[in-house]
């Protein structure tokens, strides 16, 4: 009496493709599909019926438990097998509080010194770093303070690990940051983009100096292109700040923390190596911060058990959400965070652009310039992304001529011509001075090739 075999069956989100069931099939029933399954990522095997004789020595050689059988498995979500599980009640978000501080004369501060100071008053109690010429300084002063400030300074292994140590004081909710330099912000750049699919906040100060490579310890934009354009794989930007003076490191440092939780996004400030070193005069604000805690930290409390962060998404679909947000986020960076400041602007008709240290250089070739009659003018980007395009769009309706004054190989200049050419801004005859490995662009020689704009238009 014979008996009817069931048919042999693939869970195709559970096969893993291996082939083994290939091998071990007599009627070479058993072949690679054609198709990758989206929950799996990879591609399941294909049964041909008209040869398969449901033998079952491919359920025996498979090493997937469920991958082949005489039934179809259907994975399940487990709310739906246990019950949707009870969850404890959304943590209130504890607001940030502003604390007054008495007037006080100005402080006489090096570049580092005033990050350090205003990411202390920005209510930054930990802060982990690898020291890195031309930037160690500030984390030097973190080591002497923030353990008097019941904070906590860890001088890590590595830069690498100094990220992962950011990350989880970042999820926790609290205020971190790092001070670094090119070849250590390098290596940093896979916690970045965990930072950014985490939605995590957290302040990376880079000090440029030259490179490629270790390079040396002179000032240089150097990583201009890798803060604007290349923090770590996928779609990840974070706003980057580009101070001039001592005064603005400690202005922008306050402003990045701001920003990072705002948008619980990193916030990248891009100093060059002698505005590190550089002293100069630094007046403090009237108040400081006192950190609350966000609704969504995993703070290790009843309250906050249930959170979670993460960038993993294994569901394609859920994954193309997630970025979808992030990048709507950027929008709004993009929308309402624009920045920038100028200096005789006013009738300008070539406009000096540069930040950073080239930006004091360029400052006194304005004045000068200015002095004899020329109608020249500073435009200085404060955010480098998103670059200040409107504003500069504003300047060019009576500017002719742009001079991109810069510490790199076209490195801002890049960021310029991007952000104009989206924006469809007006044709512009666009000129550059330009300075690597150390050497930074002169007074005189900002005059020199802005003075000879000003002798074509006129």
């Amino acid at each position: 009496m014979s008996r009817e075999r069931p048919p042999v069956r693939v869970t195709d989100a559970l096969c893993k493709g291996c082939a083994r069931c290939i091998e071990a099939c007599p009627k070479k029933a058993m072949s690679i599909g054609s198709e990758i399954n989206q929950s799996s990522g990879l591609t399941p095997i294909s049964i041909d019926y008209n040869l398969c004789n449901s033998c079952g020595l491919c359920v025996v050689a498979c090493p997937e438990p469920y991958g082949l059988g005489v039934e179809v498995y259907d994975l399940e979500d487990p709310r739906h097998l246990y019950g949707q599980q009870a969850r404890a009640q959304k943590p209130a978000t504890i607001a940030q509080k502003k604390i007054p501080l008495p007037k006080v004369e100005p402080m006489v501060l090096k570049g580092n010194y005033a990050a350090a100071i205003g990411a202390i008053l920005a209510g930054c109690r930990h802060v982990y770093g690898y020291p890195i010429t031309p930037s160690t300084e500030g984390a030097e002063l973190m080591a002497k303070l923030l353990p008097k400030l019941d904070g906590v300074f860890l001088q890590a292994c590595s830069e690498v690990a100094t990220v992962n140590h950011m990350y989880g004081c970042a999820a926790a909710g609290l205020p971190v940051m790092t001070f670094t330099s090119g070849p250590g912000f390098s290596l940093m750049l896979e916690g970045i983009s965990y930072f950014i699919g985490a939605e995590l906040p957290g302040v990376f100060v880079d000090v440029m100096r030259p490179g490629p490579g270790l390079g040396y310890i002179g000032p240089e934009q150097s990583d201009i292109k890798l803060a604007c354009r290349g923090l770590g794989h996928g779609n990840t930007h974070a706003i980057v700040l580009a101070p001039t003076s001592p005064q603005e490191m400690l202005d922008l440092t306050l402003e990045a923390f701001a920003l990072t939780f705002k948008y619980r996004n990193p916030v990248v400030i891009a100093a060059d190596g002698y505005l590190g070193q550089i002293t100069g005069r630094v007046s403090l604000p009237d108040h400081l911060i006192e950190p609350g805690l966000p609704d969504w930290a995993v703070w290790g409390d009843a309250a906050h058990k249930s959170n979670l962060v993460s960038s993993i998404f294994q569901d394609w679909g859920e994954l193309e959400q997630h970025n979808e947000k992030i990048c709507a986020k950027y929008r709004m960076m993009e929308e309402h965070e624009q920045r920038s400041t100028g200096y005789r602007l006013d009738g300008a008709t070539t406009l000096v652009v540069a930040c950073n240290t080239p930006a004091r250089m360029a400052k006194a070739a304005v004045e000068r310039l200015r002095q004899e009659g020329r109608p020249v003018g500073l435009f200085q980007p404060l955010t480098l992304w998103p670059f200040p395009i409107k504003a500069l769009v504003r300047e060019l309706q009576h500017a002719q001529r742009i001079v991109v004054v810069e510490a790199s190989d076209g490195q801002l200049e890049d960021e310029l011509r991007l952000a104009l050419h989206h924006a469809r801004g007006p044709d512009v005859d666009i000129r550059h001075l330009r300075h690597m490995g150390g050497i930074l662009p002169t007074d005189q020689e900002i005059y020199q090739i802005a003075k000879a704009c000003t002798e074509v238009v006129q």
